[in-house]
């Protein structure tokens, strides 16, 4: 199969962003209510969670759910508040280098996917990044010089809280160090267990341990997969393989430096690069995220995408996929 990556930048909320919502909605609608509109919070408890939590982030709201055309199930997916629990897989590190560096493997159901590069300056702020959610972020880059990522944390827990490409949001609109990504990243609630490693212009960087029944913690790591400070998700961390590419990652780490193409190219290679589509977990892209020049790429085996940061890069990339049925 094949997924086609659209490039898509607009300063302030507006018409573009309005198309892109009316398109994914009847996808996301029915994910959001596979439970029942019932098992998510109304608009009131949405917007007072969102609000207390996130107080820079309600005009913001408002302006979107306005562009979505202002009704009650809309607003309500759009607050990230509580939403149905879905897991990634995913690995990312950075560099040992001098300069800072962060690169991640984004695994996830091609299905459930964006597919989507977006720039903005919302609120006065620069962000590009890979959408989810279309306001929330997998990862990205401010023009601070503040690049974050996450990985799924390898727990089952749920809980009350946000989902966390919206706090990756948040992080990106209103922080400009690693050292403030860390106080928002422990201070918000999250709804299920992630992990979010922010990498800042002057090299700086920490992973979040990210859970919505136990205090944040955060850390001086440098690589992140998908378990925390131990594995509490064993069929689920010998389906990833978390321990053995965070074993990978870290012996990279230990050897001396090399040079980042190399570093890089690790990613488009197993054990990070996962085959696994079929089941929902297969890599869907790399990004390298160079905070220091505001830069942004995304690859994959056979191809190198720079979007905002390439004059000539096309507005859209297709990309060929193991097949689907051909795994199964």
């Amino acid at each position: 199969m094949a997924l086609t990556f659209r490039a898509v930048s607009e300063d302030a909320p507006g018409p573009l962003w309005a198309g892109l919502f009316r398109e994914h909605w009847p996808a996301y609608r029915r994910w959001w209510l596979k439970q029942g509109a019932e098992a998510r919070p109304t608009y009131r408890e949405s917007r007072e969670a969102l609000s207390a939590a996130m107080p820079e982030m309600i005009g913001l709201y408002e302006a979107l759910c306005d562009l979505a055309g202002g009704g009650d199930l809309e607003a309500r997916f759009l607050s990230f508040h509580c939403p149905p629990p879905y897991l990634s897989a995913c690995s990312q590190a950075v560099w040992p280098g001098e300069a800072p560096l962060l690169v991640r493997n984004y695994d996830y159901s091609p299905a459930l996917f964006d597919a989507l590069a977006l720039r903005t300056r919302w609120g006065g702020v620069g962000v590009k990044g890979v959408s989810d959610g279309l306001w929330g972020l997998v990862d990205g880059v401010n023009e601070a010089g503040l690049a974050v990522s996450l990985t799924f944390g390898g727990r089952q827990v749920v809980g009350d809280g946000f989902g966390v490409p919206l706090i990756l949001r948040y992080v990106l609109q209103t922080c400009e160090t690693a050292e403030e990504a860390g106080r928002r990243l422990a201070r918000i609630p999250c709804h299920m267990s992630y992990n979010v490693t922010a990498l800042d212009a002057k090299r700086r960087y920490l992973t979040a341990y990210l859970a919505p029944d136990r205090p944040a913690v955060v850390t001086h790591a440098a690589v992140a997969t998908n378990h925390q400070e131990r594995v509490e998700w064993e069929t689920h961390a010998r389906f990833t393989a978390t321990v053995e590419r965070e074993r990978y990652l870290l012996h990279r780490l230990t050897l001396h430096v090399e040079p980042q193409e190399r570093f890089i190219a690790a990613f488009l290679r197993p054990p990070l690069y996962s085959l696994a589509f079929a089941r929902g977990f297969g890599t869907l892209f790399t990004a390298a995220y160079r905070p220091r020049e505001y830069g942004f790429e995304l690859r994959w085996p056979n191809a190198v995408w720079r979007p905002f940061d390439d004059p000539g890069a096309p507005a859209a990339m297709r990309v060929a996929l193991p097949d689907l049925a051909a795994q199964g």
